[in-house]
């Protein structure tokens, strides 16, 4: 991106088909609700009973574990964690593409009111 030119004609950058319809948030949403947060949820709930099974497999009966098992329980947390900021960013994306529509609509509705409200002068 140069800054010292004029942009084309074709527009100053970007991607041509940066703008999503309303259908196409919609669309993304659902595919968020019914296929990556449950697949996710899902993936989550199935590496926790492995892993509590090899944690438990490695730790020894007699006291006398494997140094694995407390290792794979802190990896076990840390991945915990970060599956359940991933769910919160998928939860948090789905809620913006919903919510977009909405907010441009209002404040579409709002500027529109804005521009028809009279001005003192109309009444002269």
């Amino acid at each position: 991106m140069l800054l010292n030119q004029v942009a084309s004609a074709a527009g100053g950058g970007g991607s041509a088909n940066l703008v999503s319809t309303p259908a196409q948030k919609k669309a993304a949403a659902d595919a968020i609700e019914k296929h990556l947060e449950p697949d996710t949820k899902k993936a989550g709930d199935t590496a926790e009973s492995t892993t509590s099974a090899a944690v438990s497999e490695f730790s020894g009966k007699d006291g006398e574990g494997w140094d694995t098992s407390p290792a794979l329980k802190k990896a076990h947390a840390v991945w915990e964690r970060q599956v359940k900021g991933l769910m919160g960013r998928l939860g948090s994306e789905k809620s913006a593409l919903r919510g977009t529509s909405l907010l441009l609509r209002n404040t579409d509705v709002g500027v529109g009111l804005q521009t028809r409200q009279s001005s003192g002068l109309d009444k002269l």
